[in-house]
């Protein structure tokens, strides 16, 4: 088992509660996509999943254990079989590309390794394979604050890729690129979890795409598990019933068969907390 959770809740310092009575496991290797409203707590999901957030209530099992119990060292340790991509992935401007994605491994490496890396990368061939992945194998030596926002994304990606964990956990990670792209590059992410028998959790706006690459989908919405099933036995009401609050729709669900002619509600900024 990778990950188990027993009616986690969290309740934030204002008050505001972002996941209330949530209960999720996940095999080693399975593929599973968080859909929901914008504010529906995906994000928070995602951050107690990763043992940044600890949550009010309720039990957390993280790679066989309660990252909660363990020591300052040991927690740092199993943090680093983690691999989180951020949808705005937190890259120093001035880095150079090939750095960013090195430090996939800082975790693992001894830290004169690590020191002399953030002098001299010390594994080029690692990063650009990487990188060609992701069809950004020219941009290995280019500065973070010269490339766009997509393809800051695919850096953010292509370091997990490289870091190589245990868990992937994907906050929105293709949010800024085109819909071939976007598709392209979660099925490099995919492909590299199923070859490895990783874990891969990814939240997603466009629902099309977690329908068509993810075998298993979690629906969130206000803090709470709305629906946890085979993407196949998501129907259209599913959906509509999820994101019901929502006013536009959602014209990529046009290229999901089963949801051609209805496009379903779009998630929409919300004003709740996350």
């Amino acid at each position: 088992m990778t990950f188990r959770l027993d009616q986690v809740a969290l309740t934030h310092a204002n008050g505001c509660t972002a996941l209330a009575g949530v209960s999720l496991a996940a095999a080693a290797g399975e593929r599973i996509a968080v859909v929901g409203p914008s504010g529906a707590g995906k994000t928070t999901l995602l951050r107690v999943l990763g043992a940044a957030l600890r949550p009010s209530a309720g039990r957390v099992e993280l790679l066989g254990a309660d990252p909660w119990a363990l020591s300052a060292p040991a927690l740092r340790l199993l943090r680093a079989r983690l691999g989180v991509v951020h949808q705005a992935p937190p890259l120093p401007p001035r880095q150079r590309v090939v750095t960013a994605v090195l430090a996939g491994r800082l975790g693992q490496w001894p830290l004169w390794k690590s020191l002399a890396s953030l002098v001299y990368p010390l594994d080029i061939a690692g990063a650009r394979a990487a990188l060609a992945r992701l069809d950004l194998g020219d941009r290995l030596f280019d500065r973070c604050d010269r490339i766009s926002g997509g393809q800051l994304q695919r850096v953010g990606i292509a370091r997990v890729l490289y870091q190589q964990p245990q868990l992937i956990l994907a906050d929105e990670p293709v949010s800024a690129l085109d819909p071939a792209l976007a598709q392209q590059t979660v099925r490099a992410l995919a492909a590299d979890a199923a070859a490895r028998g990783a874990t891969l959790v990814a939240s997603l706006h466009a629902v099309d795409l977690a329908l068509a690459e993810f075998p298993r989908i979690v629906g969130v919405r206000d803090g709470r598990i709305a629906f946890d099933l085979p993407s196949a036995q998501v129907s259209e009401s599913l959906l509509r019933e999820l994101y019901a609050a929502e006013g536009d729709a959602l014209p990529t669900l046009a290229n999901e068969p089963r949801f051609a002619a209805h496009p379903v509600a779009v998630a929409g900024p919300r004003g709740v907390c996350c």
